[in-house]
């Protein structure tokens, strides 16, 4: 899977996502994507998107889903922390550890929730992880720019490998300019293990577009290209 995260300027509009009945999530078949795209601001406008495409072979498949990933200690903390802090919130349990940890915990929030109370719970879990001190304060300390644009896109390279995996910072265009703004995932961790798009939307894209939005004041959207069926 490819994935663009382009931060925004300010808040898009559009129609919610949240619905209230379980999603049948088909298996992703794949996690490469086309070549990544050139983005265009509209207006002050800017977006974070996530794209997939399906795989030509299985082959393609088996080999996507062999990818290692060598997780140091602020890894491994990062994601116990995640995976303990959703099931003390959610009454899950999991028995596994690490990554196997986190991807089964969310798999059991997918299927024991409706889409909408998965989305309220991750923004639950997000909302207690950082003091609300701390958030203010980088709220008031890097409004909206370009330098804080580029400055939240190269942080997320360096402290969010451990969810998303290897990722790089890209340029796009807004009004006419060239920022650094954009994330670019080769190939989504959590999207590769969970195998299912549904608990990408739900469980990471909607939660995490909120969360963004109204704790730091940077709006971003993320865009699958494939869906589950709902």
């Amino acid at each position: 899977m490819e994935a663009k995260v382009v931060l925004q300027s300010r808040t898009p509009t559009g129609t919610s996502s949240r619905g209230v009945n379980k999603q049948r999530c088909s298996p992703v078949r794949a996690v490469l994507a086309r070549p990544a795209e050139s983005i265009v601001g509209s207006g002050t406008k800017e977006r974070l998107r996530l794209k997939l495409k399906p795989a030509d072979s299985k082959r393609e498949v088996a080999q996507d889903s062999s990818s290692f990933h060598n997780d140091n200690w602020f890894d491994l903390w990062a994601i116990n922390y995640l995976s303990q802090s959703l099931q003390a919130a959610t009454g899950v349990k999991s028995m596994l550890s690490g990554y196997e940890s986190l991807v089964e915990t969310t798999a059991m929030m997918s299927k024991k929730f409706n889409t909408k109370t998965q989305q309220e719970l991750v923004m639950q879990v997000l909302d207690t992880a950082i003091p609300k001190l701390i958030l203010n304060m980088i709220k008031t300390l890097l409004p909206q720019s370009q330098f804080t644009r580029e400055y939240f896109a190269a942080f997320t390279t360096v402290f969010f490998a451990w969810l998303i995996g290897p990722s790089e910072v890209r340029e796009s265009e807004l009004n006419g300019r060239r920022e650094k703004n954009v994330v670019y995932v080769k190939k989504c961790r959590f999207l590769e293990q969970s195998n299912c798009v549904g608990m990408c939307i739900n469980l990471c894209k909607m939660p995490s577009q909120a969360f963004i939005k109204d704790s730091l004041g940077m709006p971003l959207n993320m865009v699958p290209r494939k869906k589950c069926k709902y």
